[in-house]
């Protein structure tokens, strides 16, 4: 398991660990502690499940999968926590609106292949606005973050 550490300890938990989690609790209610936990403890998993769900947030990159190379399991030079932050650049409203397409789309390119293979064919799926974590719900996301997103 890729985490970061801390004197030998894990601290965080990847992206993909927590959707894991969460698919494995057994209980509806389960679902929404972990969520509301795991949102309310990483600003990296908030930020994925307002991505996912808010139909306010439209990503300026295309519609489909980019063409990248995943970082080797054991040898993953970065967490989607240390770049979460990048996201202003691919969302419209804020700073990619500005930003040349392709410069845009390396960026993402970039992240992909910087995280753990599973967290990036999760924000991959992000990008359509998608999610292939069983048992994560808009119902439960709104259950756990009541105000943290909107949809129509």
């Amino acid at each position: 398991m890729i985490t970061e550490t801390q004197q030998g300890r894990k601290t965080k938990l990847e992206l993909y660990e927590m959707l894991e989690e969460i698919s494995k609790a057994q209980s509806y209610e389960q679902r929404v502690e972990l969520v509301r936990s795991f949102s309310e403890k990483y600003i990296s998993f908030k930020d994925y499940i307002r991505c996912v769900f808010d139909s306010r947030i439209q990503f300026l990159l295309p519609n489909h999968p980019p063409p990248y190379t995943p970082a080797e399991e054991n040898a993953v030079p970065s967490t989607w926590h240390k770049l979460n932050n990048q996201l202003k650049y691919f969302v419209k409203g804020l700073n990619a609106d500005n930003m040349h397409p392709l410069k845009r789309e390396t960026m993402f390119i970039s992240i992909l292949e910087s995280v753990h293979p599973s967290d990036a064919e999760i924000l991959v799926q992000m990008i359509l606005k998608k999610t292939s974590c069983e048992g994560l719900t808009v119902d439960v996301v709104k259950e756990a973050c009541p105000n943290l997103i909107i949809t129509s």
